[in-house]
């Protein structure tokens, strides 16, 4: 048996071992499996490209997989993540609208030009503008609407539709001004012509024949899917819904989206600053290529020229042109048409891509300042941390962190290693809208690790692994105070907190 075929068997066997544990969701190994080679990509181009990623400064890399001919041909979950975590999507999820407002479309359900004032008569000004009666689907999808946004409007208030319809309009169709609400009210109107919230109806739709099962959508206070964020959803079921794409809505045979819908929706439709905008899309600029795009990295890119897909899901504060970048010059230039030779280069990406990690902390295992069930009460944060209570034993500290909604939080770090718990408290998140998080699940994975440094500082790092969001928090050790330094990986700046010793 060559070294690539048992290669091969021994990631089946990884796939496997995933697919039957038990906190593994079934759908994560749905897509074939494949060695790079077989489909015409040279190993070495994958694991340059996933080594390059990671390197990437101010970035966590959550997730990558590289799809061509339908067949996973690589794929990394740096440790503490895993397979089976969901990843909340930001404006990813937005691609996921233009499909169901096609499907509304297909369905005699919605027409490109019907004008948005008809879907929303209970939300209408008491003075109807022209330039809002004007207003149509269309707009909506092309980021035309002809409102200024206010990313703060959902922050303050929860009547998100009337305050939006109330705010001045100009022309539609003519300026792009990139803006969530836009989105949302799509959501709102596949809900009002179908009768079913967005996610139901895309799992009536196409979901269900992809064995997309394990997926979540937060709820406004409106009681309508957020449309342009707050898809919550597993990598494997993001490759799928890129495979889909660029099979132009066919799957398996079957036709779940129409062929000239896929066509139009990621199609050039508007000239920006950067990219071209299509239909909740974006146009890339390698030739033929487009992507979903959210905030912080969380990307499928759709290469129909190579038949490949590649999903990253990441936290990074680096503009994202650098990532994909990186796919196009250091992967797609490498592909061919047939399969290659094998090589044990596949041997090397196998096992880079089961040891890729996350950083943990830096220093030692024992410091001084902690003795049995350390409790440390905390001011007002926006972390919403109450108190902490520590304790440790040996290479493990173990924490109860109370927030103030009164819901705890107990957890492990480990010294050098994840230690990953499950919560039901909330993570910190970016979005700052009216009732965020419902519709999501209420178990979070979080994962810690530690190390101290001079004794009496104490390094924390928590990943919330089915979320986005990590925590660095720093603790100095000062008599009956508690110095906390704190970071979330999507803030500029770190803040403080001086704590006080029980």
């Amino acid at each position: 048996m060559t070294t690539i075929k048992k290669a091969l068997i021994y990631s089946a066997l990884a796939v496997l071992l995933l697919f039957n544990a038990p906190s593994a969701k079934a759908q994560i190994a749905d897509l074939p499996r494949s060695t790079p080679e077989a489909q015409g990509v040279p190993s070495k181009a994958i694991y340059s490209l996933f080594d390059s990623l990671m390197a990437l400064p101010r970035t966590e890399i959550h997730s990558i997989m590289v799809i061509r001919h339908g067949k996973v041909i690589a794929e990394t979950y740096p440790a503490p993540f895993k397979p089976e975590y969901k990843h909340t999507m930001y404006s990813c999820s937005k691609t996921f609208v233009g499909v169901a407002i096609g499907l509304a479309i297909a369905d005699n359900r919605l027409r490109l030009s019907d004008r948005i004032a008809t879907f929303f008569p209970e939300a209408l000004p008491s003075e109807i503008s022209a330039e809002l009666a004007d207003m149509t689907v269309r707009d909506l999808l092309t980021m035309t609407s002809g409102i200024e946004p206010d990313w703060n409007m959902r922050n303050v208030t929860t009547q998100w539709i009337a305050t939006y319809l109330g705010k001045k309009v100009e022309k539609p169709g003519s300026t792009f001004r990139y803006d969530s609400i836009c989105t949302y009210l799509l959501s709102a109107i596949v809900q009002k012509v179908t009768g079913m919230k967005l996610l139901d109806y895309l799992q009536l739709k196409i979901f269900n024949d992809m064995h997309i099962t394990d997926v979540a959508w937060e709820i406004s206070p409106e009681g309508y899917n957020t449309g342009g964020w707050g898809l919550h959803i597993q990598p494997e079921s993001l490759a799928k819904f890129g495979i889909l794409l660029i099979n132009n809505g066919n799957w398996n045979g079957k036709q779940l989206i129409p062929t000239q819908w896929v066509k139009e929706m990621t199609s050039s439709q508007m000239k920006t600053n950067g990219d071209d905008y299509c239909y909740q899309t974006w146009r890339c600029d390698y030739p033929g290529a487009f992507r979903a795009d959210g905030a912080l990295g969380q990307y499928i890119l759709m290469i129909p020229d190579k038949d490949m897909v590649v999903v990253i899901t990441e936290c990074t504060m680096i503009n994202g042109i650098r990532q994909r970048h990186l796919v196009w010059d250091m992967l797609l230039p490498h592909v061919v048409q047939g399969p290659l030779p094998e090589s044990n280069e596949y041997k090397t990406l196998c096992k880079k891509t089961s040891n890729y990690a996350l950083s943990a902390p830096g220093g030692k295992a024992k410091g001084k300042c902690l003795t049995a069930c350390t409790t440390i009460n905390l001011p007002d944060n926006r972390l919403c941390w109450k108190s902490m209570k520590l304790n440790q034993e040996k290479d493990i500290i173990s924490a109860t962190i109370t927030l103030t909604d009164g819901v705890s939080m107990s957890m492990s770090f480990g010294y050098r290693k994840w230690i990953t718990s499950f919560t039901n408290a909330k993570p910190p998140y970016s979005v700052g809208a009216n009732g965020r998080f419902t519709g999501i699940p209420t178990e979070f994975s979080v994962a810690g690790s530690y190390a101290w440094t001079k004794g009496s500082s104490l390094q924390l790092r928590i990943e919330y692994t089915n979320w986005v969001t990590a925590v660095d928090a720093t603790l100095e050790f000062n008599g009956e105070k508690v110095t906390i330094t704190a970071q979330e990986n999507y803030s500029k700046e770190p803040f403080t907190i001086i704590g006080t010793i029980e």
